[in-house]
């Protein structure tokens, strides 16, 4: 690129031109005209759009605002005694999280090597897996649950899988980002010895993004464990089958036992992963 075109002002200086002042000792500046009131006239007719295209309405929220309270009052009054039928649900949760993360983490980290243009020098495999891994994020664990309900039957363990291939596509975008940022000078040694793909990232690579992968690895069961709890929806287990059926039967009592329940293991889980992650670092 020339000069010339680097100099050129940008499109907004074109448009607006910015305005000439004159020093006191002669020389002339060029004061550029504020951006502010372009976005913020952008940014008004988006909103407006969007009010528009999804039916927004405030007068809808304030006329139904006691229809709020009355829910939220009676969420805040758990029954306790309707937590016999929490735990199992509650503990089939954390089963399909737990497992389904570790499925899915061991099986990222191979893809996410392959994923690597710094260990993987063929580009239209490269490219190949990134496209997988960028679809399969793309798609909600719950959209993946109905799917695995509908060929493996209701259950957790169509929850179980659904939380492997969503983890599967989290971990190795994760990581390969991470492989690529590594020191290259150790793996290329151990190459150049004779020690294959495998075995020279095994020993060179791994050890460097190890706390990287087992960061990553707790960030995806925070997420499965939310996640999770309401693949019921359906019909793939958890509590989403209780929170549910409370739903549709309106009461809401017991669901705020059920979401109380909720709240306090993903507030232990997180506690956890905090302190795991001290300890990684």
């Amino acid at each position: 690129m020339s000069t010339a075109e680097n100099s050129r002002p940008a499109l907004f200086d074109r448009i607006f031109k910015p305005e000439h002042i004159i020093l006191e000792n002669g020389h002339t500046i060029d004061r550029p005209k504020s951006r502010m009131p372009l976005i913020l006239t952008v940014l008004v007719i988006v909103v407006w759009i969007s009010v528009v295209a999804t039916g927004f309405n405030f007068h809808t929220i304030i006329d139904r605002r006691n229809q709020l309270t009355v829910i939220l009052s009676q969420i805040f009054q758990p029954k306790w005694s309707y937590l016999d039928k929490v735990w199992k649900p509650l503990i089939e949760t954390i089963k399909m999280s737990l497992m389904g993360t570790v499925i899915g983490c061991l099986l990222g980290l191979p893809m996410a090597i392959f994923a690597s243009t710094n260990i993987n020098k063929n580009k239209p495999v490269v490219v190949i897996l990134r496209l997988i891994l960028a679809v399969l994020r793309s798609v909600p664990t719950l959209i993946y649950a109905y799917m695995f309900a509908l060929i493996f039957s209701l259950g957790a363990f169509a929850g179980t899988i659904a939380i492997v291939i969503f983890t599967l596509g989290i971990v190795a975008k994760m990581l390969y980002e991470s492989i690529e940022t590594i020191d290259m000078k150790p793996y290329e040694a151990m190459v150049s010895f004779g020690a294959n793909t495998l075995q020279a990232f095994w020993a060179a690579c791994m050890p460097q993004i190890l706390p990287t992968y087992l960061d990553d690895c707790l960030y995806c069961f925070e997420l499965n464990v939310r996640a999770s709890s309401i693949l019921g929806y359906v019909g793939a287990g958890g509590l989403g089958v209780l929170i549910r059926e409370r739903t549709g039967l309106r009461d809401y009592t017991n669901l705020g036992t059920v979401l109380l329940t909720l709240f306090v293991v993903v507030l232990l889980i997180d506690w956890l992963s905090d302190w795991l992650r001290s300890k990684l670092s």
